[in-house]
């Protein structure tokens, strides 16, 4: 008898260890962001008036601060969790280290949807922003993949980037010129093209609820297909999966995510690029793993992004669209750099 196999089966239940702390670690983050951002705002309140307020007691001040910091808080989770998921899942379904719902359109397009149902058709329901906002992130993810894939070499990371970041800015374009004729609803379309959580309400959160659960569990779902899709078509086709339905499922749930969280809190940019990164550094390219992940990571950037936002810019506050563009700008130029020298 040998035991040649114990040292892997002990080095995998030890990887599985240490996956497993990191993620409970993400956990306790989160949590610690979410006590942060409810306890912090444009507006100093102690945590005695917060815990008076949370406990029912009348103090008008510390009310007021939760009925509007506990919305947020959880809008702000919910929309990182999302766009960090879709961005994992889009760089696993196009193999593309620079996928992104907003550097390849994808935000922009449900924007742009979104922005035409309330001008030209007096769309006002809520349901209905969430429909039109997925549907037009979709048409966007299929128009950019297109372009992308034109050409010697086909859908190339370099060329789906291009793609997406014209796209984005024709998209953007058609968006404002859709808006100046309309007075009526400018202001508040530009200050939501911007990206961010302010205003959010418990409506607005059960507004894309259905929408986001059910995109959570098709991408859950979706992580053992995405391993295999990883090995290349050929090989994920001799295993028995098949391919096209695969990376369409998988595709699917990440436009409805990134699809439900610009209906509510506009188009935001970068997330979806760096949270994935980091986690594969710190859980390897396994989706089982990497999606939960980018999903914890995604809730803790955003939450952190708001109340960065809202302690730098006092009494006034930066929306999260501008902090997470300052965060992810850089981060794209670095990995642009990286892949341009892998290429040559």
């Amino acid at each position: 008898m040998t035991d040649t196999g114990y040292p892997s089966l002990r080095i995998a239940g030890r990887y599985r260890l240490r996956r497993a702390a990191i993620l409970l670690i993400l956990v306790a983050a989160v949590a610690i962001l979410c006590l942060m951002s409810v306890a912090t705002g444009t507006r100093e309140v102690g945590w005695s008036d917060l815990l008076a307020a949370l406990q029912g007691h009348n103090d008008d001040v510390g009310q007021a601060a939760v009925a509007m910091r506990i919305p947020r808080t959880l809008l702000a989770a919910m929309a990182g969790a999302a766009l960090g998921l879709a961005g994992a899942i889009m760089q696993g379904v196009t193999r593309n280290p620079l996928a992104d719902p907003g550097i390849l359109g994808v935000n922009n397009g449900a924007a742009m949807a979104v922005v035409i149902g309330i001008a030209w058709f007096q769309m006002s329901s809520a349901a209905s922003y969430v429909l039109v906002a997925i549907l037009g992130a979709g048409l966007t993810s299929v128009f950019v993949y297109a372009i992308g894939s034109l050409g010697r070499g086909g859908a190339t990371p370099l060329k789906l980037a291009l793609a997406g970041a014209a796209t984005s800015v024709a998209f953007s374009s058609l968006t404002i010129a859709v808006v100046l004729p309309r007075n009526d609803i400018a202001g508040g379309v530009r200050s939501w093209q911007i990206g961010g959580v302010g205003g959010a309400t418990f409506d607005r959160i059960e507004m894309i609820l259905p929408a986001m659960l059910v995109g959570f569990l098709v991408a859950m779902l979706s992580a053992r297909k995405l391993n295999l899709l990883a090995l290349g078509d050929e090989v994920a086709a001799g295993l028995g999966e098949k391919v096209a339905l695969a990376r369409g499922v998988a595709a699917l749930s990440a436009v409805m995510l990134c699809g439900a969280a610009t209906a509510v809190c506009g188009p935001i940019g970068f997330v979806g690029l760096v949270v994935p990164h980091i986690c594969r550094l710190l859980f390897g390219v396994d989706h089982r793993w990497l999606l939960p992940c980018s999903a914890l990571g995604g809730a803790a950037l955003l939450i952190l992004a708001d109340v960065t936002g809202r302690l730098i810019a006092r009494p006034s506050e930066l929306d999260v669209g501008i902090v997470t563009a300052f965060v992810g700008a850089p981060f794209f130029i670095w990995i642009v750099r990286r892949q341009r020298v892998r290429e040559l």
